[in-house]
């Protein structure tokens, strides 16, 4: 069986010292995989990106705000050729060393897999905060009533076809973390499947805060992405 050319997209904004260390440890790790990896800066300090762009296989390219980071780095990597995108935040250090490599060599996004979701079991997901785990099960249950696909669509990392990168152009520039159910339910409607790989991808100690601004920032992520849905179900489909 002949693997289509995969590229990796990701973005990373450092606030603080103690940030660079971890996506640049996460990044180090990435290019492990010796695939080509696009990476969009959203105001990092030089060293740090001088740092990624030392790195074997990496393309720094620099934009503000999330969709646009975003959107930059899924469209480089599109455009090198590749037909399967490996999306991720880039705080997810632990999935790249123990699942990536597992992911990688067992799934693929083309013509007809659309989408291929790195999906918490449930056990997995009780190890977030309470209020996170509320509002992406409210996530989850509003893409399965578009998609009929019972899982979890709010990990992060994902595999998905370069055949879908046309869809992205009907997102708005403020549409945040709207743009990954929009992308999940147009690969449906568009009848492609939603693949799963599934596994115990439990919550890092250091992401476990619970505070009231954490709080407001996951009411927003619930904003954004029942949007992204609400779009995606209004597509004039050609």
């Amino acid at each position: 069986m002949t693997i289509p050319p995969t590229a990796i997209a990701t973005i990373t904004w450092a606030r603080n010292p103690a940030e660079e260390v971890l996506l640049l440890s996460a990044i180090r790790e990435l290019t492990a995989f010796g695939l080509p990896l696009f990476v969009t800066d959203g105001g990092s300090s030089g060293a740090f990106t001088r740092e990624l762009r030392s790195m074997p296989q990496v393309q720094v390219s620099q934009s503000k705000g999330l969709w646009p980071q975003v959107k930059n780095s899924v469209t480089k990597a599109v455009r090198s050729g590749a037909q399967t995108i490996f999306y991720t935040e880039p705080d997810k250090l632990a999935f790249f060393r123990n699942h990536l490599p597992q992911l990688l060599a067992t799934k693929q996004a083309g013509e007809k897999t659309g989408v291929v979701l790195a999906s918490r079991t449930p056990q997995a997901l009780s190890t977030f905060p309470p209020f996170q785990q509320m509002t992406e099960t409210t996530i989850n249950n509003c893409c399965a009533e578009i998609t009929g696909n019972v899982t979890d669509y709010c990990y992060g990392p994902f595999l998905f076809s370069s055949r879908l990168l046309s869809c992205l152009d009907a997102l708005p520039e403020n549409c945040g973390w709207g743009w990954r159910p929009f992308l999940f339910v147009m690969a449906h409607r568009l009848g492609m499947e939603i693949d799963l790989f599934q596994g115990d991808f439990v919550c890092p100690p250091d992401q476990r805060e619970d505070d009231a601004t954490e709080r407001i920032y996951r009411m927003k992520q619930l904003s954004q992405n029942i949007d992204g849905i609400v779009l995606a179900t209004s597509q004039l489909l050609v």
